[in-house]
């Protein structure tokens, strides 16, 4: 019988599930690493005015509520910490001293104990995964024995949960023709239509069709708009 790292490899390269059956093999980890609470959330790089979270966990349905309700995700300091570093922090009074409110119902919850990872990707998605429990605090004696699995498990769920969600930002995509790829390059490289005409062997009224082709696959409103969401979601590479 394989144990949960194992299987968590296992999974990660299977591609038959769906996130919900990953989560459930994610939640087993957690609970391995006696954790009663896992949550996963993921943060798309597009469109940067709002991104897109998706969020996975098992925390209290009431909390999920809550949390939701009081639109507590725009001021989590784990989430804040987590956009700015990829160090693990741990839930503390001093951490939530701008935000007595969410901690004292976070802890009313049974979210007493918690730990979080953020990753971030190739395409510039970030990830979260967190860690919780209702009683045990965090020793360092727990950390030295199991951090290095708790990292290992923040990077084998986004490996395993970002593809769904990158999905999203790739395959709804017409894929760019070659020609297409090497002017958006040119174009986010900061050169003119009228100077990749001339790079390219080509007049500037078929650089322009390219780049109107391009607007349209991508379904961005301009050049700009649409290098960056093509090179957010790798079509460039």
């Amino acid at each position: 019988m394989r144990n949960w790292q194992e299987d968590l490899l296992h999974i990660a390269h299977h591609n038959t599930m769906d996130k919900h059956d990953v989560f459930k093999r994610i939640k087993i980890a957690a609970t391995a690493l006696q954790f009663d609470y896992v949550a996963y959330g993921f943060e798309s790089p597009y469109p940067f005015s709002r991104p897109k979270i998706t969020l996975l966990n098992n925390y209290p349905r009431s909390w999920q509520e809550n949390y939701k309700k009081e639109g507590y995700i725009r001021i989590d300091p784990t989430v804040t910490h987590g956009r700015r570093s990829r160090n693990p922090i741990i839930w503390s009074d001093q951490l939530f001293i701008n935000a007595q409110n969410f901690w004292e119902n976070a802890r009313d919850h049974g979210l007493n104990v918690s730990w979080a990872q953020s990753i971030l990707d190739n395409f510039g998605g970030k990830s979260m995964i967190t860690l919780s429990r209702s009683y045990k605090s965090l020793t360092t004696k727990e950390l030295e024995g199991n951090e290095l699995k708790m990292r290992w498990l923040a990077q084998v769920a986004h490996f395993a949960l970002s593809k769904f969600f990158q999905i999203d930002l790739i395959t709804k995509e017409t894929p760019l023709s070659r020609r297409e790829v090497e002017v958006l390059k040119w174009s986010a490289d900061g050169k003119s239509a009228q100077d990749i005409a001339d790079i390219l062997n080509l007049s500037k009224n078929t650089v322009d069709f390219h780049i109107k082709n391009s607007l349209a696959k991508l379904q961005a409103p301009n050049k700009t708009a649409a290098v960056i969401r093509a090179a957010l979601t790798g079509l460039l590479n």
